[in-house]
């Protein structure tokens, strides 16, 4: 292979690891809450065969991208009007997709923990719907539209295909690995579903400005800008940090309601 001993190329293979994984946080989000659609006892057989598969077709797009990186970027619609203006390409309607549909999905999943109506009615299980088939087809489809930007990213950073297979491989073992646990962490701690589908929710919001800034739309003048990289991360942050300042008050507030249902009781 092309290289092998380079040390250029290792590190550069690090690189790529570790950029996979930061990137790749979000997409073991969508892939817990994607999986809990089917069977518990199916739940780890769809985690692992959904991200199996999107190993294999990340290496078959990675190669497509190498042979047609530039058709990737040609604008495929333009319109430029006073109120409306867009060039899109292919790249931006795949991240403006992926987006729209996280974020359709975060709020759906939200509104049915939120529904009053569920609560002792067994209506939880019915929702687990999708079919074993359905949702590694999901898992895939989604874990391609978060490892696009990673791709390009790759291609910019070297030109070495087994140095960016490798990464692709190295990075989906350790997700399959991940997957379970985090599965197994919202399973546990149940009142960070809600936590992680606004993160998710950020997410989407996150795809849909940078698909909207490849496609150059601009509207009524005012063209739309991608969220920064430290903007996700600030809010992120602070979603947490509030997050366990409200869980800790909550728990303050227990504490303080058996102490008086205690003294009212003695009394």
């Amino acid at each position: 292979m092309e290289g092998l001993l380079d040390i250029n190329n290792w590190f550069t293979l690090g690189m790529l690891v570790f950029l996979q994984i930061v990137l790749g946080f979000d997409n073991l989000l969508y892939i817990s809450i994607e999986s809990k659609r089917v069977p518990e006892d199916k739940q780890p057989m769809v985690r692992k065969v959904g991200i199996g598969l999107a190993i294999i077709l990340r290496i078959i797009l990675l190669v497509v991208i190498l042979k047609a990186i530039d058709a990737f970027q040609e604008p495929i619609f333009e319109t430029h009007a006073h109120l409306f203006s867009a060039s899109v390409n292919i790249h931006s309607l795949i991240v403006l997709f992926g987006g729209g549909f996280i974020i359709y999905t975060a709020i759906k999943e939200i509104s049915h923990m939120l529904a009053i109506h569920d609560i002792g009615s067994g209506e939880p299980e019915a929702e687990k719907t999708r079919s074993v088939r359905g949702a590694i087809a999901m898992i895939v489809v989604m874990n391609l539209v978060f490892s696009f930007d990673s791709i390009l990213s790759a291609v910019a950073l070297t030109d070495v295909v087994w140095v960016m297979a490798t990464a692709i491989i190295i990075s989906g073992v350790m997700m399959i690995v991940m997957a379970d646990k985090v599965s197994d962490f919202l399973k546990k701690n149940r009142m960070y579903e809600v936590l992680g589908l606004f993160i998710l929710f950020l997410v989407g919001i996150m795809l849909v400005t940078e698909g909207g800034h490849l496609a150059h739309i601009s509207l009524m003048g005012h063209e739309v800008h991608a969220m920064s990289k430290s903007t996700f991360y600030f809010v992120l942050i602070v979603l947490v940090i509030v997050d366990i300042a409200q869980g800790r008050y909550q728990k303050k507030l227990q504490l303080e309601h058996e102490r008086s249902s205690a003294k009212a009781g003695e009394g």
